[in-house]
């Protein structure tokens, strides 16, 4: 007797069980219905396999076909990802506008990469080689900006080469022939890889190297470091996306991967219109040229979004694997997780805190641990490093609900965005008070032979003023300014010049926008000078603390964020902390 075809029995939303699975694995994809909608086996037992749908289930009723493929859901990697805009499954948007027009039809198949297109290939290894995972082969140059390298596909080891070619190749033909032991492998640009399993690396290395985003409340305060794990929470409207997007746009990686989690369409679209127009700082060049985007909003299916991150950070290790240094912005981690909680309620699992799936912990640990420097596969001892920052929207700005909780256990920044503070237009708005990060150790040794000797004591400075200040501001509602001592008022001044003309920027000016770590540091000393010089003075009982508010060099301590930092020149902010303390030692 032949064995039954498997078929839909229930259908939940998103949801799929089928029955007659028995030959079927855990995690295999499907195609489902008479349309053949992509989906992914969640759960099996005695034969009946959950399913979960990446595409509107409507109208897909039971007795309808399920079609078992034998793969797991993997990514298409190999040149040709820089540039493109995906959807959560790895499905070009274009290519699906191509095929459906504006509307997106279901059960649409695209491949991930253009098996078209000819790339022009340059081998870096001779007939006769030995070679093992990891190694590289050659070289297409993908973009102007990025290199890519056509590595040894994982699980080869010791393979001799039989032949390799130089020349134009599509991504499915074969490049190379590696034998080995008696295995014969014909070697193409393109490589699948499960998007649930983290690629191989050859060890993990503590990272010692600050991602430099030009914006100084992160790197001065905050910073965060090459191949580290990042958050930032914040309620409705506290500048989430846009602090996101000013770091792909300025953050001194070599690759950008913006994953676009169940945010709102108006949002992604700006993002999707925006984007390729934007110019890398760094280079000059368009910024899309070392980016690839995910983008799946909050009005696709819910079964993508939850496929979304993991599509997004198997394609950065990709790259990182290469030897770059890679960051991945994940927004929002939020939508990701409540997708979990929606699929997990259909599977009726007993649900966790604020029923999320008691599994949240682990699942948000298991992304944000693929993050890392590390010593990739191959005989040349390359790093690369994949930066993870991920943005968590708690309903109503409550910190203490279960996504915030369990990302703040596995991230070591936390840029604690502020209402208050959006509402008063200082963006950033990342509050000083609340945000932490505990990679300054693995920084201190770079920052005090890279940018200066004393750069820890410049920061710590600030950042105790910037605390005692809110200490001092509840005495100040409580009693007036009067109260204060000479040199609590003193605290007042240069904190609120810290707040207002440091920590402010102005994101539509050219030269406020970016701030290099070196200038950052020059800033910070130059409004420091006026405490340090005004401490001469203040234990001095007969001493008039306004005369110090009403110099002309406060007023230009206002603008220096306006001094510019010409080839390392730091004149103009030496000129300008002389001239403090002559006008204070004067008095």
């Amino acid at each position: 007797m032949s064995e039954k075809e498997p078929v839909i029995v229930k259908v939940s939303g998103p949801l799929v069980v089928a029955e007659n699975m028995h030959s079927s694995q855990m995690y295999e994809v499907v195609r489902v219905g008479e349309e053949g909608l992509v989906g992914e086996i969640i759960r099996l037992e005695e034969g009946n396999a959950s399913i979960q749908v990446y595409e509107e289930t409507a109208g897909i009723g039971p007795g309808e076909p399920v079609k078992p493929t034998g793969q797991t859901l993997s990514v298409e990697l190999g040149p040709g990802l820089l540039q493109t805009i995906y959807d959560g499954i790895q499905r070009p948007l274009k290519i699906l506008e191509e095929k459906s027009g504006m509307f997106l039809a279901r059960g649409i198949q695209a491949d991930g990469l253009d098996h078209e297109k000819k790339w022009d290939f340059v081998p870096t290894v001779s007939k006769g080689d030995t070679v093992s995972e990891g190694d590289i082969l050659g070289t297409v140059q993908e973009t102007s900006l990025i290199e890519h390298k056509v590595m040894v596909q994982v699980g080869i080891q010791n393979a001799k080469i039989e032949s390799i070619e130089k020349g134009k190749f599509t991504v499915l033909e074969t490049i190379a022939t590696l034998k080995e032991g008696d295995k014969k492998h014909e070697v193409t640009m393109r490589q699948y890889w499960p998007i649930r399993t983290p690629r191989k690396v050859k060890k993990k290395i503590i990272p010692e190297t600050p991602l430099k985003t030009g914006c100084r409340s992160i790197d001065m305060f905050f910073p965060l470091a090459k191949g580290g794990a990042g958050c930032i929470p914040g309620p409705f409207g506290s500048g989430k996306t846009v602090t996101q997007q000013s770091l792909a746009k300025f953050c001194d990686a070599q690759v950008i991967v913006y994953i676009g989690c169940g945010e709102r369409g108006n949002e992604m679209t700006e993002v999707l219109n925006e984007f390729p127009h934007l110019i890398d700082p760094n280079t000059g060049e368009p910024l899309m040229r070392r980016t690839v985007m995910i983008a799946n909003t909050s009005n696709m299916p819910v079964a993508a979004r939850e496929a979304s991150v993991y599509t997004g950070i198997t394609i950065a290790e990709f790259y990182r694997d290469m030897g770059y240094n890679v960051a991945l912005m994940a927004d929002s981690t939020s939508r990701w997780a409540e997708a979990m909680r929606e699929i997990s309620g259909r599977l009726e699992e007993m649900p966790g805190e604020e029923g999320y799936p008691a599994y949240l912990g682990s699942k948000t640990a298991e992304f944000y641990e693929r993050a890392g420097s590390v010593q990739c596969l191959g005989g040349d001892d390359r790093e690369g490093t994949l930066t993870v920052v991920g943005a968590v929207s708690p309903p109503g700005g409550d910190l203490s609900e279960p996504v915030s909780q369990n990302t703040l256990r596995v991230t070591k920044t936390f840029w604690g965005l502020d209402s208050k503070l959006a509402y008063q237009r200082h963006f950033p708005a990342i509050n000083w008070l609340k945000s932490y990060s505990l990679y300054l150790p693995n920084l201190d040794k770079y920052m005090r032979e890279n940018i200066a000797a004393d750069y820890w004591d410049v920061r710590n400075l600030a950042m105790s003023l910037l605390q005692q200040e809110s200490k001092l501001e509840e005495i100040v509602k409580l009693v007036g300014p009067d109260a204060l001592s000479t040199r609590e008022k003193l605290i007042l001044l240069v904190s609120k010049s810290i707040r207002e003309d440091y920590l402010y920027q102005d994101s539509f000016s050219d030269t406020d926008a970016y701030t290099s770590a070196e200038k950052q540091y020059q800033m910070l000393k130059t409004i420091l000078s006026v405490y340090h010089e005004g401490l001469k003075l203040v234990d001095r009982e007969d001493f008039d603390f306004s005369k110090i508010e009403g110099l002309p060099v406060i007023e230009k301590i206002a603008k220096v964020k306006t001094l510019e930092l010409k080839d390392g020149d730091t004149s103009p902010f030496e000129n300008l902390r002389e001239e403090v303390a002559k006008e204070i030692s004067a008095l």
